[in-house]
């Protein structure tokens, strides 16, 4: 069976930006807390730059990962939150938290054999 090389194209971009752990540390805590201004955002998100913050929550609202809420009111206030397509994404990776704690003590183990291996 072949693959659709523009499907191919998306997963490999995908699993790229989902990888980051920003994007990752975004949909955790739009997860956990619901919508949230840009500035809650960023501080249940911890060490992140503005810059950077601004980057990857742009780059989750092309994608459809995020919705952008600006209200007409001085200050602007902006919200963010998930959308069910940014939901579905956080709960496949909810599988490789899962597995992470399901086989941690094997990969340390693997882990520590390789080291005195190689030590």
């Amino acid at each position: 069976m072949e693959t659709d090389p523009v499907v191919g194209a998306l997963v490999d971009e995908i699993i790229g930006r989902v990888a980051d752990k920003w994007t990752m540390l975004i949909l955790e805590a739009l997860e956990d807390h619901g919508t949230l201004r840009f500035t809650q955002l960023g501080r249940h998100v911890g060490d992140i730059s503005q810059k950077m913050l601004t980057k990857t929550v742009r780059q989750m609202e092309r994608d459809g990962l995020v919705a952008r809420t600006v209200y007409p009111v001085v200050p602007p206030r902006v919200e963010y939150s998930l959308t069910e397509l940014g939901r579905t994404l956080g709960a496949a990776f909810c599988g490789v938290w899962i597995w992470a704690e399901t086989y941690h003590a094997q990969i340390e183990a693997a882990r520590k054999a390789f080291a005195e291996r190689e030590g």
